[in-house]
């Protein structure tokens, strides 16, 4: 996976204006139930917000296309979940993943619908909890609320979190004796 996400961050510094398609695909990819589990979407969001640090790219877009790409990636687990409910339950992952069930289920009696926004910061529920929030028949609104303050918070605080990392390494890089 390693290199995976080092192609994906050399491929960003050299094809700049794609950052915010890259960021959308990759945060749909992180929201969209199970796909999370496969792709290494974090890092490599991570990793690009190191390269806002170096000035390779600028951050509003890389933040607007990571909002957009959760967003989408959120809403269409919620709708696969009212939609698709007792299918997604009887197929892989789940099937096989009882405890990740219990997880969601735990979740969601202990913090209601602010489940759907912690979850974008929990990789092990974000993975299921807004297919969860589907096939519990969690109303619509409340859903909405709370997802897209959620994925406007993470789709900052994501790429922020590597920008700070950045910064921090450029700041310790001037006190090296070479």
């Amino acid at each position: 996976m390693d290199g995976f996400v080092q192609s994906a961050v050399e491929f960003l510094e050299r094809n700049q204006a794609w950052a915010p398609y890259i960021a959308f695909l990759f945060a749909m990819a992180e929201t969209t139930a199970f796909l999370s589990i496969l792709i290494p979407s974090t890092a490599i969001l991570v990793a690009v917000g190191a390269l806002v640090s170096t000035g390779a790219i600028p951050f509003f877009p890389l933040w607007l296309g990571a909002a957009l790409g959760s967003l989408a990636g959120s809403f269409l687990s919620y709708w696969l979940g009212r939609r698709y409910g007792d299918l997604v339950l009887r197929s892989w992952p789940l099937k096989d993943q009882p405890d990740l069930t219990a997880k969601a289920t735990e979740a969601f009696a202990k913090w209601g619908p602010a489940t759907v926004f912690i979850a974008h910061f929990v990789g092990p529920l974000r993975a299921v909890v807004f297919v969860f929030a589907g096939i519990s028949q969690m109303s619509f609104l409340p859903f909405a609320v709370f997802n897209i303050t959620g994925a406007l918070v993470w789709a900052w605080a994501i790429p922020k979190s590597g920008e700070l990392g950045g910064d921090l390494l450029g700041w310790l890089w001037q006190f090296l004796p070479f």
